[in-house]
């Protein structure tokens, strides 16, 4: 498994901007599809952004397109989820995940991650 350890949360107003880390241990990133996923209060954890492959494809639920960047930097382990013009609907609790290797559900699935950091608190106000 991969230890995963999440920063850059706080409290921002909207239309600002956040980047937020999740330094990884263990195996190394670029072996496996990293994503970020998000539950806001009194609601199910949702798919936000994944990257995967040796292309460091991206994928993005539609609505962050445009507005987050998820990038990595193998030589350091760690993954990144720039989030600009945030929202007061943005606010949650933000997970970094590495997913299974040969994992057979689709990369926005939360199922086939096997490695969860502790998640950081993302709160936009209006």
């Amino acid at each position: 498994q991969v230890q995963l350890v999440e920063s850059g949360g706080g409290l921002v107003q909207a239309g600002d901007s956040l980047r937020l880390s999740c330094a990884a241990s263990g195996r190394t990133i670029s072996a496996r599809a990293m994503g970020w996923f998000r539950q806001a209060a009194g609601r199910e954890r949702e798919f936000v952004a994944a990257i995967f492959g040796s292309l460091a494809t991206t994928i993005y639920t539609d609505s962050v397109k445009g507005r987050f960047t998820i990038s990595r930097d193998t030589a350091k382990n760690t993954v990144y989820l720039q989030m600009n013009s945030l929202k007061p609907e943005d606010t949650a609790v933000y997970y970094c995940a590495a997913r299974r290797l040969f994992a057979s559900a689709p990369v926005r699935d939360g199922s086939d991650y096997d490695s969860w950091g502790q998640g950081t608190q993302v709160t936009v106000s209006s």
